[in-house]
């Protein structure tokens, strides 16, 4: 009777434990979609104000933040609409994704950042996923060739920053990572494997020079072009130099899981392993999985959450359950930051101008979008719904 009882009770535990982790995604579309028609609705407002504004980046200070076509984030935006498009099929999404991604086609040429595969391929990149519209391809070439004009020989990695100059000379960080997608898809459409060695070496140097022994890592490392060697190691959005910065974890996850997928290197397998499993052992990160901006900010619990470091996180998760031997382990902790995101971290309907997600943080350093919605979160947000969706297919 008492073992009866036992394997009852275990039963119990596990089916609530499972189902405490599923993700009601046709819910989730629904309101996100709903959420969205009202941020297209504030967009095409600030657009007749100025129409140089062409993406929605966050909510700061009460006040509704539009940016220029050469800001970091501005692919976000037309991004997550091809996201709903390719959710629901529905032509209205389409138009919608096509009109505002053209916005951002100029910054093709734009050679003055490292940005180029949030800017274009995040838009791009998914219209022609979508579409096979080949002049969608020939954006992504030409904006892998104006990155590709960043990457120094000696240093072995793609510059991130021309700013500030006073306090480094040339500055990589981690987010860099997310940008490789872009040269390895051009790659594969050109057959020009000049893009394909650029992002090999950089993800080489950057697993050389990035990380400490626990897989965190430092946000920027500055490089002396002329010997190849590091000057020194620093942060620009962490609490210190020594700080693991939340998003800063989450891109470099994300970016070796993408390696892996284009090239099959054991070492970015293990590079993503190592890093999700100090994220997942985190000691401090709340047991919702929603992490707080730096993993070392000594305010903590006082301290703003990180929505956009959860949100990619959870999509390279579910990714790299894929390809690792801890894949359940990956599968079932995305899960559980998937069904926080989902349900206690969702604007109400109309709030926040139409955003999202709530809860992100920005650049907590320089007291920049700090606990707020922030497009970014978004976009990845949907990409983990849809990767949580298509699991196992």
């Amino acid at each position: 009777m008492k073992l009866k009882i036992s394997l009852i009770a275990v039963f119990a535990l596990s089916y609530s434990l499972s189902s405490a982790q599923q993700v009601n995604v046709s819910k989730s579309f629904a309101a996100a979609a709903k959420q969205t028609d009202v941020l297209i609705k504030n967009v095409d407002s600030a657009r007749v104000i100025k129409p140089t504004f062409v993406s929605p980046r966050t909510v700061e200070n009460g006040q509704f933040k539009m940016v220029i076509s050469r800001d970091w984030t501005s692919g976000f935006f037309p991004a997550e609409l091809w996201y709903f498009y390719e959710y629901t099929k529905d032509k209205k999404w389409l138009n919608l994704a096509k009109k505002y991604t053209e916005d951002i086609k100029k910054e093709q040429f734009n050679r003055g950042t490292h940005d180029l595969g949030f800017m274009i391929y995040c838009p791009f990149g998914n219209g022609y996923k979508l579409t096979k519209d080949t002049a969608y391809r020939s954006v992504i070439v030409q904006a892998a060739k104006s990155l590709s004009t960043r990457f120094n020989a000696k240093a072995g990695v793609i510059k991130s920053w021309d700013h500030n100059g006073d306090k480094w000379k040339y500055p990589v960080i981690i987010d860099n990572m997310m940008n490789l997608e872009l040269l390895f898809e051009a790659t594969k459409f050109t057959k020009d494997s000049s893009f394909y060695k650029i992002a090999v070496k950089h993800a080489n140097t950057t697993i050389k020079n990035h990380f400490r022994p626990d897989f965190s890592s430092w946000h920027v490392i500055d490089y002396d072009t002329l010997t190849g060697n590091v000057r020194q190691k620093l942060t620009a959005q962490g609490y210190s130099n020594e700080s693991a910065w939340a998003r800063g974890q989450a891109w470099g996850l994300y970016g070796y899981t993408l390696c892996y997928r284009y090239t099959k290197n054991a070492a970015y397998l293990a590079q993503a392993d190592g890093i999700a499993n100090f994220i997942l052992s985190s000691k401090i990160t709340p047991a919702d999985g929603i992490p707080y901006w730096d993993y070392n900010d000594p305010q903590i619990p006082n301290v703003s959450r990180d929505a956009s470091a959860a949100a990619i996180t959870a999509s390279a998760l579910y990714e790299l359950a894929k390809y690792s031997k801890e894949g359940k382990k990956y599968k079932a902790a995305a899960d559980k930051i998937l069904a926080s995101l989902s349900t206690k971290y969702t604007s109400k309907l109309g709030a926040n101008y139409g955003f999202i997600l709530e809860h992100s943080t920005g650049h907590r350093p320089a007291k920049s979008e700090i606990d707020v919605p922030i497009n970014y979160a978004d976009y990845y947000y949907l990409e983990a719904l849809l990767r949580y969706k298509n699991f196992g297919k």
